[in-house]
């Protein structure tokens, strides 16, 4: 496929933080994208859950096959724009490396617990297990991939952050800095990591319908209150009258659902071709320097905001979703007390490494509570339960 000027250009990357032969049948791109998919981090996500933990149900979606979905959002996207397909492919299918066990939940607890040594952020920490955390290669730790696909990654971070990031990239020899810099000048990355921004929302916003009703914590009828997934549905009644029967309840959820997606990814293609047509960006570099190009039209944008606030009073702040989630922040919390008495309960490397930072002649201890960090973040939500029962002698979690 050919692509647009303003798309990102394997034969063109700014490279790696540590060079590497080409290879000879595959792009820098698709390079990345594979050593995601074998990597130990990527099979994680198969355990780590979204709103509903593996305990209570088979069917809801995990951090994987949403990393899936966006990923499938994202191609399908890019391929109408000439934007680069296996750049929104891999960064789709990275985005998520750094989510901690039990969503969001897992996740704010955790910066809880690293609050006096600098916080923890699940975006900054899908870079750190890309940079660092992986152990695959002889020559350095990491993935070692490409500038491109970890600007995609980091997809928040504040200035502080955004300094120090920039204090540890290598030299890259044009003079434009790392993958911090854009937060500091307040410039854009990419249009391909501005896409996978768009699909990560176009994706939990769809399947959490889904999932909310699957779990009977929300209902089709409570879903007629939302006038973007309302319009959907009476359209596909109006093509289906056969599903305004109650026993093809389901059937009519997911072509609701269905045609909600197709919409809203038509909608992201026109709308961002109206902006690229206005800006007429000739490069990467002029995409960086204008507003957000990859957008929703305003009528979409207002529907999917009511969408979100909707969710967030109905299912992700429903009592029951609620309470499963304070025991997950206990468990994450006494975990994180757990191993910081004693680093020696933690597996692998991990306890070695902070047990030599405490230990050396000029202890670090923000380094080695970052180690206890990293160990809980890459847990499964399974694998945290049972640890956390192995610790404490105390079942919070099926």
């Amino acid at each position: 496929m050919t692509l647009a000027p303003y798309a990102c250009d394997p034969a063109q990357t700014r490279g790696r933080r540590f060079a590497e032969v080409p290879a000879p049948t595959r792009t820098d791109f698709q390079r990345d994208r594979d050593r995601i998919v074998h990597s130990t981090a990527f099979r994680r996500l198969v355990y780590k859950t979204q709103v509903f933990l593996n305990h209570e149900g088979d069917l809801f979606r995990t951090r994987l096959t949403h990393s899936l979905e966006v990923a499938q959002l994202g191609r399908s996207i890019a391929r109408s724009l000439q934007l680069n397909e296996d750049l929104v492919e891999t960064i789709a299918l990275a985005h998520d490396l750094g989510h901690t066990p039990f969503g969001h939940a897992g996740q704010d607890a955790l910066n809880d617990c690293m609050a006096a040594f600098g916080g923890f952020e699940h975006n900054l920490q899908s870079l750190r297990v890309v940079d660092h955390l992986e152990e695959r290669y002889p020559a350095f730790d990491g993935l070692n991939l490409c500038f491109e696909t970890r600007e995609g990654i980091l997809k928040h971070c504040s200035r502080h952050n955004a300094t120090l990031l920039e204090a540890d990239e290598p030299p890259f020899g044009d003079g434009l800095g790392g993958v911090g810099r854009r937060f500091l000048a307040r410039a854009q990355p990419s249009l391909e990591a501005q896409l996978c921004n768009l699909a990560d929302e176009i994706a939990y916003n769809a399947h959490d319908i889904d999932d909310g009703v699957r779990s009977g914590l929300i209902t089709l009828e409570q879903m007629q209150e939302v006038p973007l997934f309302e319009h959907f549905r009476q359209q596909a009644l109006t093509s289906h009258a056969h599903l305004a029967d109650p026993l093809q309840a389901r059937r009519l959820l997911y072509e609701a659902i269905r045609l909600m997606l197709s919409a809203q990814v038509y909608d992201v293609i026109a709308s961002t071709q109206a902006t690229l047509d206005a800006a007429r960006p000739d490069s990467v570099a002029a995409v960086r320097a204008l507003p957000p190009l990859v957008v929703f039209g305003p009528a979409m944008r207002e529907g999917s905001q009511v969408l979100k606030a909707f969710l967030l009073r109905k299912l992700y702040r429903h009592p029951q979703v609620v309470h499963t989630m304070a025991q997950a922040k206990q468990v994450v919390h006494e975990l994180f007390a757990a191993y910081s008495a004693a680093p020696q309960e933690m597996q692998g490397g991990f306890a070695a490494r902070s047990s030599a930072l405490r230990a050396a002649e000029h202890p670090d201890p923000a380094a080695a509570m970052r180690v206890v960090s990293d160990y809980i973040a890459g847990m499964t939500d399974r694998f945290a339960a049972r640890e956390h029962e192995r610790l404490t002698g105390v079942r919070l979690l099926p």
